[in-house]
């Protein structure tokens, strides 16, 4: 069966993927055209972790594999697959991989997060060169 491109189904093997340091790759779902909000993986890799940050986005999103220690707003939890979480604008959050498994972050960003565009870019011009 010959598989067209459809905009409105996501194909997880033709995604673009950004390492935005050790032990943390995104791979961008939506976002990237003219959306108004963001889909991506956040994989934190076994053995490392997320330091805490904070940005302008709205982040919401659901454990999508593995567990972590994850900290929103200085409150702590134990996550695994299937648990959801919603992180306000602005409020300090960070995690931690435990166990062998990748930890895995389906999260949705509103606005679209420029940074990882610019990061996308950037990496494309890196391979270019």
């Amino acid at each position: 069966m010959n598989k067209k491109k459809n905009p409105y189904f996501i194909d997880l093997t033709d995604a673009p993927k950004i390492t935005q340091m050790p032990g943390l790759e995104t791979t961008i779902l939506t976002g990237l055209h003219n959306e108004k909000m963001m889909m991506v993986l956040n994989t934190t890799l076994s053995g490392h972790s997320v330091p805490e940050h904070s940005h302008p986005h709205e982040q919401i999103g659901m454990v999508y594999a593995g567990k972590a220690i994850l900290r929103i707003g200085g409150k702590e939890q134990e996550v695994k697959k299937g648990d959801l979480y919603c992180i306000p604008a602005n409020v300090l959050h960070s995690d931690t991989c435990i166990g062998n498994e990748p930890f895995v972050m389906l999260d949705i960003f509103y606005p679209v997060r420029e940074d990882f565009i610019l990061k996308l870019k950037q990496m494309s011009e890196d391979q270019k060169e």
